[in-house]
């Protein structure tokens, strides 16, 4: 039966991938990578001499079909994204589904989580929120149903959790002071990396310091709403 590792990366960190997923990258016959550079920067630190192939959102069904082939095959497979762990807001959760939906593979194909850094979780146990209960909504979308989602959490009884981009941001933050001013807010930026910070107060006390200091506006972002 072939394996298919789906591997957890740092995000940031390079010091935060595990023992075990150096080992799964040795043994395999091919990692499958979001973005071959970004991942070559991992092989390269730890000494890991693999071949790669790309796989993305972008990627044709021709590319499927080859990964198919070679499981089939029996060779066994490793997916990665550019950081974190794949399939949450990635490419990489089609692919699995795939797989798993295939009456032929599931039968020949073992898919193995090999954890590991997780940028919502890793925002979550510094936050300060409660944690016992949390609702991970992936980014938000940029205008359909955008309105309709933040009256929602305007009205949760638990966590929310997204992530953000740098150029949306300060909209996001301006969305949160008209729909729920009155929240608990932690936005939490470049996990993991040298400028990590955490940032928690009202909607409107976050967008103030954001404003304020627009060096900040930079990085990846994680937006926690208590």
């Amino acid at each position: 039966m072939s394996k298919f590792y789906v591997i957890a990366t740092p995000i940031g960190n390079m010091g935060d991938i595990t023992l075990r997923a150096i080992e799964t990258l040795k043994s395999v016959d091919l990692i499958l990578c979001e973005d071959t550079r970004e991942t070559k920067k991992i092989l390269d630190k730890y000494g890991i001499n693999k071949p790669t192939m790309s796989y993305h959102a972008q990627s044709k069904l021709s590319k499927t079909d080859k990964i198919f082939e070679l499981l089939e095959a029996g060779k066994n497979l490793a997916l990665v994204s550019d950081a974190g762990t794949p399939g949450i807001s990635d490419p990489g959760a089609m692919l699995i589904s795939k797989i798993k939906e295939d009456t032929h593979m599931r039968d020949r194909v073992n898919v193995i989580p090999i954890p590991g850094a997780s940028a919502v979780i890793t925002a979550l146990s510094a936050s300060g929120l409660p944690t016992h209960e949390f609702t991970f909504l992936g980014f938000l979308p940029h205008k359909k149903g955008r309105e309709t989602l933040f009256k929602e959490i305007a009205q949760a009884k638990r966590t929310m959790v997204f992530y953000e981009s740098p150029h949306r941001i300060l909209k996001t933050l301006e969305a949160l002071v008209k729909f729920c001013p009155d929240k608990k807010v932690c936005v939490a930026r470049e996990l993991t990396k040298i400028y990590e910070e955490f940032q928690t107060g009202s909607p409107a006390e976050i967008l103030e310091y954001f404003n304020k200091n627009k060096d900040k506006q930079r990085g990846e972002f994680t937006v926690l709403i208590g």
